[in-house]
């Protein structure tokens, strides 16, 4: 049967954009329920400065107080070589580091061009993993589309992704639709492009929903060769650096439409279903889920004959 990874981002992307501090005791409530469901590999949140990101204050505080998690694979945002010392110490097991592929989005997000944000991840590294003992992830963001420059140029990207791919052969690299507004023949281009420039990457993909083109833009990359792909439960999150997009593809509708498609994610979706009504709840005006709207039993059911339809 074939299988793909869902990676739950809620506990960090999630909710880094919500202004209302989600207490401690919630996030914790939210990180076991997703782990019950079957959640595996989880972005528990970022260690970065509480004035960048009020939300993730109290990072150490959750990771401390998580408990023994088996077989869960911890992940974590770091900004630069401080925050992924703090990680590390914290037991932290997978580092992920940004980098856009428009300069004009990496100076609004860490106010530094692209080339340089290459040259600080390796010296990075360097520093707190010569022996390449760490996971590491790199997120390429706006790699479709960035909020200052538009569409992104395909054969520039594809370039740059080949700097940062150069820095270690076993990083994983992500395809990040920052914000949201790929198309699917855009996504599935790309991700042929990439897989085939970088056969032995390990590649994942990251979108968002901001167009309503989420799910389809997943397929594509699915269809193109792509087998981990980002969610956050209850869709919601949203870049504060890139103004105009909206919420993460819910990872319940990720679930939803594998699953019915033969395709293992090894995540109960009922159980999912009650994480993302925790998540939801933290801001309601965010919820960009569609099964999550959807009546629970046509849900689980696999959407079902409809009864009473004319048509």
């Amino acid at each position: 049967m074939a299988s793909v990874e869902i990676v739950e981002v809620a506990p960090r992307d999630g909710l880094q954009n919500i202004a209302a501090f989600v207490p401690t005791e919630s996030k914790l409530q939210l990180i076991h329920k997703l782990v019950d469901a079957g959640v595996t590999r989880m972005e528990i949140g970022s260690f970065v400065s509480p004035k960048a990101i009020p939300q993730m204050a109290d990072m150490d505080e959750v990771v401390a107080r998580m408990g023994p998690l088996p077989g869960l694979h911890k992940v974590a945002l770091v900004p630069n070589g401080k925050g992924a010392r703090r990680a590390i110490a914290a037991g932290i097991d997978e580092l992920v580091f940004v980098i856009s592929m428009s300069d004009a989005h990496n100076m609004s997000n860490v106010r530094r061009p692209t080339a340089a944000s290459i040259e600080d991840l390796k010296a990075t590294l360097a520093e707190v993993d010569p022996d390449g003992r760490l996971t590491i992830r790199v997120g390429l963001a706006t790699t479709f589309h960035c909020p200052f420059e538009g569409t992104m140029d395909e054969d520039a990207v594809i370039r740059t992704i080949g700097e940062v791919a150069k820095i270690r052969g076993d990083i994983e690299l992500t395809l990040a639709d920052t914000t949201g507004m790929a198309l699917p023949d855009h996504v599935g281009r790309m991700a042929q492009r990439a897989l085939a420039a970088y056969p032995t990457t390990r590649w994942s993909f990251h979108g968002h929903d901001t167009a309503g083109f989420g799910i389809a833009n997943t397929l594509a990359a699915y269809h193109a060769g792509i087998r981990s792909f980002d969610g956050a439960a209850g869709g919601l999150g949203g870049c504060p650096f890139a103004p105009g997009a909206t919420g993460n593809i819910a990872s319940e509708d990720l679930v939803y439409m594998f699953e019915r498609m033969g395709v293992d994610t090894g995540i109960d979706l009922a159980k999912l279903l009650d994480a993302a009504r925790l998540a939801v709840s933290f801001a309601p005006q965010t919820m960009g889920s569609h099964v999550l709207a959807m009546p629970r039993e046509r849900a689980m059911a696999g959407g079902g004959p409809a009864v009473g339809c004319a048509a």
